[in-house]
């Protein structure tokens, strides 16, 4: 009960930070083009560098246990994902299928997931989510470009091994297994510099929510579909999954992979769809609810785990 209350604290703590957003946008604080670099700011400088640094500690053969044991919980609970999103959303002329199933199958867990882990488990968390980040990233620049854009030749290896997450994640695990610690200046500017994550990512997630008709889109019955099965039903059966596990787990990986499964549908649907001139919009409008809900859904999904 205590790790729900503290979730939902900080949850509320971002979603403050997502309102500043709202603010931003909608008073000319923030442009779109600011927005935009921002965004790129996340993506390329402070979330590398936080999970860099979460492997400068020292060397484990817990942690690294602990590691793999999230690589296996990451791709069963993607499998669930998939099968579930695909069973339970039916393909029909009209729908948004494509659309409805990525939102449904892959989560914010690089701009909500990683600072929420930091938070709540500190650098072993953010060190357990980069495993959960690399799967996410090699599925989501294969599988889910795919599923989008429907064309095979799509699908970006060379993406994957480029993103500056997973060169973060290869040149800091080298480090962790070498045992290399880097100079204290270089640290605490990277540990700085990481530690804004939460605070730029949630409004750059304002943003994309002021850009929407928000009271529009709360009353499309369909997007309360996919909020139900992004934030609770599939998360709970992989709560009951993981509960089935039949030899001893790390704890902090398990909860962290059920937190990263458990956060709203990621933002990146939003830009494959600006990109392969799908429905952008419904996109941000599944995008928004399912940020908002989840200030509900996450502290409930974690108290049960």
């Amino acid at each position: 009960m205590e790790l729900s209350l503290v979730l939902l604290k900080q949850v509320i703590i971002m979603l403050c930070y997502l309102f500043l957003g709202v603010i931003g946008y909608k008073t000319r604080l923030i442009s779109d083009e600011g927005n935009k670099s921002i965004s790129n700011l996340v993506l390329y400088i402070a979330n590398p560098l936080l999970i860099f640094i979460s492997y400068q500690q020292d060397f484990s053969e817990k942690l690294l246990k602990g590691l793999l044991q999230t690589l296996v919980f990451t791709t069963v609970g993607y499998v669930i994902f998939v099968v579930f999103a695909f069973v339970l959303i039916g393909k029909k002329e009209n729908r948004e299928t494509d659309i409805e199933r990525f939102s449904v199958i892959y989560s914010n867990c690089g701009f909500m997931g990683i600072p929420l882990a930091k938070v709540l488990f500190g650098s072993e968390g953010v060190f357990y989510i980069t495993a959960f980040n690399a799967v996410f990233n090699l599925l989501v620049w294969t599988h889910g470009v795919y599923m989008i854009s429907g064309d095979k030749k799509q699908m970006n290896i060379k993406k994957v091994a480029t993103n500056p997450t997973i060169i973060a994640t290869i040149l800091g695990l080298v480090l962790f297994v070498a045992k290399i610690k880097i100079p204290e200046v270089p640290y605490s500017a990277f540990n700085n510099m990481g530690g804004t994550v939460g605070p730029l990512a949630m409004l750059v997630a304002g943003v994309t929510i002021a850009r929407t008709n928000f009271l529009k889109a709360i009353v499309k019955p369909r997007i309360y579909l996919v909020t139900a099965l992004k934030l609770l039903i599939i998360p709970i059966v992989c709560v009951l999954v993981c509960k089935l596990v039949p030899f001893n787990v790390n704890e902090v990986s398990m909860l962290t992979t059920i937190l990263a499964f458990s956060c709203p549908s990621a933002t990146v649907c939003t830009m494959f769809a600006i990109r392969y001139d799908k429905n952008a919009t419904y996109s941000a409008e599944i995008f928004a609810v399912t940020t908002l809900l989840s200030v509900i859904t996450m502290p409930l999904v974690i108290f049960l785990m």
